[in-house]
Formats: structure tokens, C-alpha cells, sequence
């Protein structure tokens, strides 16, 4: 069964938008007209007739096919009453088995934050969407293993199709909705204007070999040379909050990233006073300029052994101005000016510890590739051994103590630049460290949602997974926001875990066909969860009324 738009010869742009079966008649393959739905006169009718064949079909599907209970569908079937439910449990027979929690509260946290408005009027890509994101929550799969599991633990019958055609409807309009909600959303968990944003970018690699306009070959963070990317650029919060995101293409320089992020925020994000924090990818002349020019502060990174050898050479014989404690660190901070701004270096021992330890273990792998093959070439295309690398004629190669002593002499040192007048070197580097939000949220994009790799391919299609990936991200750490507010420390797996096994078995009674549900036993830190969003969670089994 599908939906067709027929067009009309005689009229143009007119449409004939039917619900058709095929049937096997004589050994042919037939068609017929299951329902007719209407003449569409325009393309914006016929969206809508297709919207309404949709549900119409849907309609149809589940009059012929056994009754699929979804986690939202259990709550409208309950019988709400307290009479004893008299069964033998041996006459018992469990039909299905579906996890509640996703739905309960994750549902509930998308609608708060108005996701559910984006697609007010397409009421089938409207489910469908809130569908995915879940699922993504719960358990990041591909396409085809999400339409099985929607299926196997949500009771949420969706074809491969459908999912596709849900995809290709998210458009520029649409996404651009979904970051102004996400941003809203923010905004309305602070009293005050958002003035300090995080921004950092990243490379999503795809399981392909081929460029297109957007898909393309450049510097891979994920050392993924040989594979097209895309870049994903992010503004977060210093809680981590998502402010907003863009994608370019593979090849696009991270430095040139930033004017178009920050035009894209200020058009939603209005402030007096904003500081950008980002990390040396960023840090080139014409940002600098154009920073300055916008009046916007800002708090980059500085690549210290690019400086002129003026400012080296001041770094590495300077005495520290202010020595201070920092939990189990002891800080050094030495400020120099850079062009007419500040450039503030710290010295860090634990910094300078994890160096020194990383460079000796280096060091030592490269001894034992060393003792195991002289093939120079093979040493020096890798990058981690090639600066402690000094080769002797054609063959001979050994580690260069020099470029060792060089690099130890940097060991813990770190550079920040910034136009910054009225805070001290403490509070911007207390600052610039905020940047592990943004480097977290990655992480939970990568990671705990499994954005990569990329198996779409049309760049329209790349686009409207990522505005999913995005709004499932946004949801994880609105829910931490919540916990944390609330003084509950859970990390986002715990608490996927904890909404995952949130479940509940129907089972039929064999005599009387009854149906019943019997919820699972709520931990302590699952109850934390419900209480949060105003919810009891209700152990109690009780009976259905279909």
C-alpha cells in the first residue's frame, strides 16, 4: 500500500492524491484505489493531502494488523479504577515487553523545550521525528536497526520509508526552527543575558571515498585522512548548554568558521556584553580584526611555539608574576603584550607532568620500532615520532636528544590571547577552561549518540541527521541541567539506563483475553528522575480497556 500523486493532463500543477494497493490477479500484478483523498490545486495542498493520506493509511494498517501498544498509548488505555484484577497467573502469556521511561520523561522534556511545535501541522513527520530523536537516546543505531527496535522495545510501527520521507522534509526553514527552540530553551533556564560562549569545531567522517558539495576531503580530527568529512561547528554555554551549530564542507578551514557562526548567533542571541572562548584553531589575523572590529571580547588559545622569537624567548626566561594554587595543581602565570593584547602563559605542573610523560612514552615506542625496522620512510610519515627523529644518510635513523631537550623546555606552558581589560590573568584562564563543555559535548555527539561515521549521502539528507543528532544532544544536556539543579549527580548513561530498563510486560490472559500491565520495579535513582518532571512512577499493575 502507498500513496500516489497523480497528475492531472488538463490542469496544470493539479494533483490526484490516492491511497493504491497492488493485488496478484492471474499471476499479474494489479493495482487499486483504496481510497481517493482529494484534488490538490497547488504544491502546498498537495503536502497536506499527502500529510492526511498518510495518517489515513497509517488508519488502515492497523485495522488489518494485530494492535501495537506504544509507551504513550498505555496511559490512554488504562483502567483507573482500584478493584482487584482476579487472574491465574498460570493462564497468563506475555504478548510484549516495551521500555516506558524514554517516552515518559524524554518525551516529556521535548515538548517542553517546543520541539513538537517545528512540525505543527504535519502531524506524521511530526511523531516520526520525536520517534527518532528517542531512539537515538536510548540506543544510536542505524536507520534500519532503529525501525526494528522502534518496533521491538517502543511498540512504534514506522517503515524504512517513512523515516526517509520524515528526513527529507526536515529543509533549512525547518532546522533553523529547531536551533531557535533549542536556543529559547536556554535562554529560559537563565535570569541573566548569556554573554560567554564556547565555540570549537570538528570532523565527521563518512564510511564513503567520494566529495560533493558538501562531503569532502580535508584535516580529519578523527585521523580519517582518506575518507570524505564534514565540519560541525558548536556554541555552547559555560554549563554546556547548546547555543547553536553550522556545517560546512570537509575542506573548509576551521579559522573561517567563525564569522559566519557568529552572525548566525547574534540574529538570535541578543546580549550586551559577549566574550567568545575558543581554542587556537581560531586564533589567526583576520578573526582577531574582525572580532575587534564587532566589538566582541574574546579568549582564544594561542599556538605559543609559532610566536617570534622576541615572545619565546621572553616566555621561556621569564619569572612568573603570580604563583596560586588550583586544587591539586600549582599554577605559574606570566603576562606579556602581543600586538596590543594580552597574552597570558601559565605554567601548569600537572600540565608539565603529563607532557613529560607522554613525550618518554613516544620516545619509547619509537626505540622499539627502531630496534624492529630501519625503514625510514615508516618512521617519519608518522607525526608522533617525527620531531625526535634525525636521520644519517640514506638508511640511518636515531632519536635527535636536542629536539627531546627542545621540546621538554616547553613542558606544561600553555598561551591564551585576549582584548579583555578588566579581568585578571586568573579568571581568564579560570575561563578559557570552560572550553571542556564544548569538547564534552562532542564527546556525547561522537560517543553516547554515535554521529559517526555518516552513512547519508545526499547533502539535503546529511543536513537533517545532524539536526537530529542535534536535538537528541540538546535533550542530554537539558536533562543534566535539571538533575544538576536538583543536586543529582547522574552521568547521561546512567540515566539512559535507568529510563531504558523503566519497562512494562503486557501479558493476556489466555480465558478471558484480557489484557494487563505490569510495570518493572523502580530503582531509588529512577524515582529522582520522575520526581524531577513532576511524575510518579506507579509500580501497581492494572488492567487495559482494549
Amino acid at each position: 500500500m502507498f500513496i500516489r500523486a497523480k497528475k492531472i493532463q488538463d490542469k496544470p500543477n493539479h494533483y490526484r492524491v490516492q491511497i493504491v494497493e497492488n493485488y496478484r490477479k492471474g499471476g499479474k500484478v494489479k493495482q487499486k484505489i483504496v481510497r481517493h483523498i482529494g484534488i490538490a490545486h497547488n504544491e502546498q495542498e498537495l503536502e497536506q493531502f499527502k500529510e492526511l493520506a498518510q495518517v489515513i493509511k497509517q488508519q488502515i494498517v492497523n485495522q488489518r494488523e494485530p494492535k501495537l501498544f506504544s509507551p504513550t498509548d498505555l496511559d490512554g488505555l488504562k483502567v483507573r479504577d482500584n478493584k482487584p484484577l482476579p487472574v491465574n497467573v498460570k493462564d497468563l502469556r506475555e504478548e510484549k515487553r516495551l521500555i516506558k521511561g524514554i517516552h515518559d520523561i524524554y518525551g516529556q522534556l521535548y515538548e517542553q523545550v517546543g520541539f513538537d511545535e517545528v512540525f505543527k501541522g504535519k502531524r506524521v513527520t511530526k511523531e516520526i521525528i520525536k520517534h527518532l530523536v528517542l531512539a537515538r537516546i536510548a540506543s544510536p543505531l542505524s536507520k534500519r536497526s532503529t525501525q526494528e527496535f522502534l518496533s521491538r522495545d517502543f511498540g512504534v510501527n514506522i517503515k524504512l520509508e517513512q523515516i526517509y520521507r520524515a528526513l527529507d522534509s526536515l529543509d533549512d526553514k525547518l532546522i533553523s526552527q529547531i536551533q531557535q527552540k533549542t536556543l529559547n530553551y536556554t535562554k529560559g533556564l537563565f535570569t541573566e543575558q548569556i554573554n560567554l560562549v564556547f565555540y570549537d569545531c570538528t570532523t565527521l567522517y563518512f564510511e564513503s571515498f567520494t566529495e560533493d558539495e558538501l562531503r569532502s576531503f580535508g584535516y580529519s580530527k578523527d585521523n580519517k585522512f582518506n575518507q570524505s568529512q564534514v565540519l560541525l561547528a558548536l556554541a555552547v554555554t559555560l554549563e554546556g548548554l547548546p547555543l547553536g551549530y553550522e556545517l560546512f564542507a570537509g575542506n573548509f578551514y576551521e579559522g573561517h568558521t567563525l564569522k559566519t557562526v557568529i552572525e548566525s548567533l547574534r540574529k538570535r542571541l541578543s546580549v550586551n556584553r559577549s566574550i567568545l572562548v575558543a581554542d587556537s584553531g581560531l586564533l589567526n589575523e583576520e578573526n582577531i580584526k574582525y572580532l575587534q572590529e564587532q566589538g566582541i571580547e574574546f579568549i582564544v588559545g594561542a599556538r605559543l611555539k609559532s610566536l617570534p622569537t622576541e615572545h619565546k624567548e621572553k616566555i621561556l626566561e621569564g619569572k612568573p608574576k603570580l604563583v596560586y594554587q588550583r586544587d591539586d595543581d600549582i599554577l605559574r602565570v606570566l603576562e606579556l603584550n602581543y600586538k596590543g593584547l594580552r597574552l597570558v602563559v601559565s605554567h601548569s605542573s600537572k600540565r608539565a607532568e603529563k607532557d613529560r610523560s607522554d613525550r618518554e612514552r613516544a620516545i619509547e615506542r619509537l626505540k622499539k620500532k627502531l630496534s624492529k625496522s630501519k625503514d625510514v620512510k615508516q618512521l617519519i610519515s608518522n607525526y608522533g615520532y617525527k620531531k625526535y627523529i634525525k636521520v644519517k644518510g640514506e638508511h640511518q635513523i636515531e632519536v635527535d636528544e636536542d629536539k627531546v631537550m627542545e621540546s621538554a623546555q616547553w613542558d606544561g606552558l600553555h598561551g591564551i590571547l585576549t582584548n579583555i581589560k578588566d579581568l585578571s590573568a586568573q579568571q581568564l584562564i579560570a575561563q578559557y577552561h570552560g572550553l571542556w563543555q564544548v569538547e564534552e559535548s562532542f564527546r556525547l555527539q561522537k560517543h553516547d549518540l554515535l554521529i559517526r561515521p555518516i552513512y547519508h549521502w545526499k547533502p539535503r539528507r546529511i543536513k537533517a541527521y545532524i539536526a537530529l543528532v542535534y536535538m537528541s544532544f540538546a535533550l542530554l544536556r537539558f536533562m543534566q541541567h535539571k538533575l544538576k539543579s536538583q543536586g543529582i549527580k547522574l552521568s547521561v548513561e546512567r540515566v539512559r539506563n535507568e529510563l531504558t530498563h523503566a519497562q512494562v510486560s503486557i501479558v493476556r490472559d489466555r480465558k478471558t483475553l484480557k489484557r494487563y500491565v505490569i510495570p518493572s520495579k523502580p530503582t531509588e535513582a529512577l524515582k529522582k528522575i520522575y520526581r524531577i518532571f513532576n511524575k510518579k512512577y506507579d509500580a501497581t499493575p492494572y488492567l487495559l480497556t482494549t
